[in-house]
């Protein structure tokens, strides 16, 4: 034990010593990714944000780049250790609106391009989101947190002249009081905002006790969008009381930029989201569902009148889930964003005909955008290359990668090889796809370790996209194996909810088979295998070894352990119950502890790696804490890591992304049976 504790001491000691020709964990400090890519109006130029990591200060940082449609004239337009973010085109051309906290704290800032001066427009007490230029360039509209006083039981006495008392109790009144990421959260609602483009005061819009797009977390709506006579605005929300216990319900609004007035488009139960008017004012295409409270429900493509009226789902024999809808400049057609067996890829719907690929490869947050011109831009992702900027058009598709950030980087380290693999599971014979990373100097005469990972969610999915968590680990000698067992998204709804009311359950044998099928490859050392994964993919780490002593460690990162205190403990108590759920806990007591995997932790007899932050609201820490606890009682070797100040996923900081990687590594190699 002495030995394993001084494995899992230093990581960054340990990772610095690195300097061969893989990737080592220090190289999250190296990799640089293009995102969020916009297009100019005119078409001929892309400006986007280039993401890094600061290894003084321990930060993310993001600056504003930008390149020529064809790749010439690539430079900077911000630098610095800030993070720039949000770039926007004014209509013309002539101006990017971006955010940036260069000055201490996030506000809107326009840059013009010809002179290269910017100016703050706002001073604001929460920082805007969600910017937008109105069409003729005057105004750009953006949300942000407008403080409420907070809720009080009594007025407290007054501390004497000259003492110094600890800090006043916080109260809290509402279901959702704090959220992954912002973490407790501050009393008050966002509402829709307009500010002249030169300047002055910002206006504000809407008012209302309730979030007016969205809101704290990824609930709640979309941000405004103009109409082509820039008189009125047009976003979602859940505009009622009920907003907390109806998380996923949303209506279309339309509010007059002269008064503020608004008029509710949309009427049905369920998300209506993403607005987006045609240019000639006609139509609004937008994207939701008729809510079924099921675990996974596939979003398509709506067009409707101007008011409301016809709506009609546009991609309904599609089967998948729809994205990010955006008006062909002749107003005849729709691009959009789909994912299929893990690719998500962009398209474009003509009115009257079928839905026709464009561009596959977009990163999974699918960050694009379109010129009048039908020219657009997307961040290019697959497993060799974690971001770069591509070009296309409607009428050559074809992409042109224009940045290669990371080329320096893959020259001198190289990459593991990827491959895909499909197997049947043992339970029904469906059909599994997953992928395979190998080391850079792969032997197939040669036995390896394998790490199965586990993605969360649990409705999400893998694809044919770069992980540099696990190409470490590739280049330290393991085979990784990650799959999209049922419940994963991109092949279906109907796949998607096997795991309806079900999970964690079947998706084990699943997982299990795909362990089967890479040992009949033969290449794998039976005898040492391991299993990781975060969120969902940590639940289903441990139902892994709820049911099978088949691993010689494990690492559950963030996991939920028992489904009853997570509801009543996460930042999405009514989602959980209502979705996951067939209700509230107490009512369905039996259901929620037959799927915790604190119910079958007697069976668990693998050495196991917990790690949570301690800022994790989505999964909290005492989840994994529960399952530590348990494991100590059984005396089953484990280990219980905290991460200060970091929310889901343990990459906040990239020296704690570092950890996270070098930890699972060291807990493995430890427990590896040598020859």
């Amino acid at each position: 034990m002495v030995l394993l504790v001084s494995l899992l001491i230093s990581p960054l000691a340990s990772a610095a010593q690195e300097n061969t020709d893989r990737l080592d964990p220090m190289d999250v400090f190296r990799v640089q990714v293009a995102s969020d890519p916009r297009i100019s109006p005119d078409g001929k130029r892309v400006v986007y944000i280039r993401q890094s990591a600061d290894i003084s200060s321990d930060h993310r940082v993001s600056n504003l780049w930008v390149v020529n449609f064809d790749g010439s004239e690539h430079r900077p337009l911000t630098t610095g250790t800030y993070n720039d973010s949000s770039p926007r085109w004014s209509p013309d051309g002539t101006r990017v609106a971006f955010v940036s906290d260069r000055d201490g704290k996030s506000q809107l800032y326009v840059r013009w391009m010809d002179s290269g001066q910017t100016a703050k427009l706002t001073d604001l007490e929460n920082g805007p989101e969600g910017i937008s230029w109105s069409p003729d360039g005057k105004q750009i509209t953006f949300t942000s947190l407008v403080s409420a006083t907070p809720p009080k039981i009594a007025t407290l006495p007054s501390a004497p002249e000259g003492a110094k008392w600890a800090d006043a109790p916080k109260v809290y009144e509402d279901l959702i009081y704090r959220f992954n990421g912002p973490g407790y959260l501050k009393p008050g609602y966002s509402q829709v905002f307009v500010v002249a483009a030169d300047g002055g005061a910002p206006r504000q819009l809407t008012t209302g006790n309730f979030p007016h797009g969205p809101g704290a977390g990824e609930f709640g709506g979309s941000y405004p969008t103009w109409a082509p006579d820039g008189k009125s605005l047009i976003f979602s929300m859940n505009g009622t009381a009920n907003y907390e216990y109806e998380p996923l319900h949303t209506e279309l609004f339309e509010i007059r930029v002269a008064d503020g007035s608004l008029t509710q488009l949309t009427h049905r139960n369920g998300p209506n989201d993403e607005p987006e008017i045609s240019l000639d004012g006609k139509l609004i295409a937008y994207t939701g569902f008729d809510d079924r409270y099921q675990g996974h429900q596939t979003t398509y493509l709506y067009v409707a009148n101007r008011d409301g009226s016809n709506p009609h789902a546009v991609t309904s024999k599609l089967d998948r889930d729809v994205s990010a809808p955006h008006w062909a400049g002749d107003g005849k057609g729709i691009f959009f964003i789909y994912t299929d067996q893990g690719d998500t890829k962009l398209a474009y719907l003509p009115l009257d005909g079928s839905p026709k690929v464009l561009a596959g490869h977009l990163n999974a947050g699918g960050d694009y955008s379109v010129a009048k011109s039908g020219s657009f831009t997307m961040r290019y992702d697959d497993p060799s290359d974690p971001g770069d900027v591509g070009v296309g058009s409607l009428a050559n598709p074809k992409l042109n990668v224009l940045t290669s950030l990371n080329r320096e980087l893959f020259t001198a380290k190289k990459l593991g090889t990827v491959e895909e693999l499909w197997y049947d599971s043992s339970l029904d014979q469906r059909k599994i796809e997953g992928w395979v990373i190998k080391p850079s100097d792969f032997d197939p005469s040669k036995k390896y370790p394998l790490i199965l990972q586990i993605h969360g969610g649990p409705f999400s999915n893998y694809g044919d996209r770069f992980d540099l968590n696990a190409q470490i680990w590739a280049a330290k000698g393991y085979v990784i194996l990650y799959t999209n067992p049922r419940g994963s998204t991109s092949y279906g709804e109907e796949f998607a909810n096997l795991i309806h009311h079900a999970y964690p359950g079947n998706d084990f044998q699943d997982l299990d088979s795909g362990v089967d099928a890479i040992l009949a490859k033969g290449y794998i050392d039976k005898d040492n295998l391991f299993v990781t994964g975060g969120s969902g993919g940590g639940v289903l780490t441990c139902w892994m070894i709820d049911h099978t002593d088949r691993f010689r460690a494990a690492a559950s990162l963030y996991p939920v352990i028992n489904w009853y205190s997570w509801v009543l403990t996460s930042d999405l108590p009514a989602f959980g119950a209502k979705y996951w759920f067939a209700g509230n806990p107490w009512d369905n007591t039996d259901d929620y502890m037959k799927r915790s995997v604190i119910s079958l932790v007697k069976n668990v007899k693998t050495p196991t790696l917990l790690m949570t932050g301690e800022d994790d609201f989505r999964t909290p820490i005492s989840e994994a804490e529960q399952y530590y606890a348990a494991l100590k009682l059984l005396k089953v070797e484990s280990v219980l890591v905290r991460f200060p100040g970091e929310p889901h996923g343990l990459s906040r900081r990239p020296s704690h992304q570092v950890a996270k990687v070098v930890y699972t590594l060291n807990w493995f190699d430890a427990h590896r049976k040598k020859p």
